[in-house]
C-alpha cells in the first residue's frame, strides 16, 4: 500500500468534507470551499471526522494516484483551515514593486513596469518595497501564481539580481578576474 495514501486525513472542527457519487470531494471550511476530482480507481471516504483513500488494484499508476490524490485532499483541509501563502523578495539596484488596487506593479529593469492582476482566490501583498507576498486557500494555485511573479525576473547566479522566494537560496558564480599574463 502506499504510504502516503494509507494515512488517514484527520477533519478539524468547522470542516466539511463531502464526497459526491461522480468521485468529487468538496471541503468546506471558514475560509472558503475547494473541489476536487479524483479518479474512480481511487475510493475517499469520510467516516467519523476521519477521511480515507483506498484504491482498487495495485497497478504502478493506481498506487502513484492514491498517494497523490491523499495529499491533494489533506491540502484542501490545511487550506480551508489556516489558507497558504508564499513569499517573493525582490532584490536589485532600483527594483521595486507596489500594490495598486488589486494589482502589483514591478519595476524590476525592464523599460516598463509589469503589471500583474490579483486571480480569483488569490490575494497579493506588498509589506516592504521589496516584498511580495502571495495568499489564497488552494496550495497550487498560490504556487503557480508565486512561480510566474518569479519568472518575470528570474534571479540571475553573478548578483542575485531579480525576483527570488523568500527561503530560496540562490548559489552565486564568481565573477571575471582581469588577470595578468
Amino acid at each position: 500500500m502506499s504510504r502516503i495514501g494509507r494515512l488517514p486525513i484527520t477533519i478539524p472542527a468547522g470542516v466539511t468534507v463531502t464526497v459526491a457519487p461522480d468521485n468529487t470531494v468538496t471541503v468546506k471550511g471558514p475560509k472558503g470551499e475547494l473541489k476536487q476530482e479524483v479518479n474512480k480507481k481511487i475510493t475517499v471516504t469520510v467516516e467519523a471526522g476521519v477521511v480515507h483513500c483506498t484504491r482498487s488494484d495495485e497497478e504502478k499508476q493506481t498506487k502513484a494516484m492514491h498517494g497523490l490524490y491523499r495529499k491533494l485532499i489533506a491540502n484542501m483541509v490545511e487550506g480551508v483551515t489556516n489558507g497558504y501563502s508564499k513569499g517573493l523578495v525582490v532584490n536589485g539596484v532600483g527594483y521595486r514593486v507596489a500594490k495598486q488596487g488589486n494589482k502589483i506593479v514591478l519595476n524590476v529593469g525592464y523599460s516598463h513596469p509589469v503589471e500583474m492582476v490579483e486571480p480569483a482566490g488569490i490575494t497579493f501583498e506588498c509589506p516592504s518595497a521589496t516584498e511580495i507576498t502571495v495568499k489564497g486557500i488552494d496550495r497550487c494555485l498560490v504556487g503557480q501564481i508565486a512561480a510566474n511573479i518569479r519568472a518575470v525576473r528570474v534571479p540571475d547566479p553573478y548578483h542575485a539580481y531579480g525576483i527570488r522566494y523568500s527561503d530560496e537560496v540562490i548559489a552565486r558564480k564568481e565573477g571575471k578576474k582581469a588577470g595578468k599574463k
